[in-house]
């Protein structure tokens, strides 16, 4: 059988797609910006902040944490979530990497 796509990349790039993939929805930016605002868990205080239906926030969250950028804990009948600062700190220094290999060709 033959390899799937992401197996021909390394763990870092694939790490680094899904986390990538999972932030590119704006509400998913808005979500984070918020639990970063914070600077605290967040319980479900996100559906008021955003303007958007519980169910859609619910949706949104379980992507961030598939994704591992965000963690969360149970709290009796309430989920708080968090960013989860050893992926945010992989994700960042990932980026920063990134975008410091380029540099500008002197041709175009």
């Amino acid at each position: 059988m033959g390899l799937t796509k992401t197996e021909i990349f390394t763990d870092e790039q694939n790490r680094l797609a899904v986390m990538l993939k999972a932030m590119a929805h704006p509400a998913r930016i808005a979500i984070l910006q918020q639990i970063i605002k914070a600077n605290a868990c967040i319980c479900g205080d996100l559906a008021d902040e955003l303007g958007l239906a519980q169910p859609t926030i619910s949706q949104h969250l379980k992507e961030l944490k598939m994704a591992g950028l965000i963690q969360g804990t149970i709290e009796g009948v309430s989920v708080c979530y968090c960013i989860n600062p050893v992926a945010w700190n992989m994700l960042s220094n990932e980026l920063k990497g990134f975008f410091a290999a380029y540099e500008a060709p002197k041709c175009c």
